[in-house]
């Protein structure tokens, strides 16, 4: 067997190859992911409650970042002093 027959045999073994695992991708991407497909109802549910909990997130984040700045910090020490004042 010569050199050339070698680099050929070994060129037609990896497009075979390449040509198997293409066609095995394509086969498992058109049949989707492994499970039951979610119901249109449940989906749209879901992606309300997504935005829910993303709001929700935004909230939260807004809290911790005012809850750190100077003026609110100011101001509820401000409205802290003039609770006292109130109860003496």
């Amino acid at each position: 067997m010569s050199f050339g027959s070698v680099v050929v045999a070994i060129v037609a073994i990896l497009a075979f190859a390449a040509m198997r695992i293409v066609k095995y991708n394509a086969q498992r991407d058109s049949t989707g992911p492994a499970g039951p497909a979610i119901p249109p109802a449940r989906e749209s549910e879901l992606q309300r409650e997504i935005a829910d909990l993303r709001e929700r997130v935004k909230v939260l984040e807004r809290i911790t970042t005012d809850a750190n700045q100077l003026e609110v910090r100011q101001t509820r020490a401000i409205a802290a002093e003039i609770e006292s004042l109130r109860d003496q």
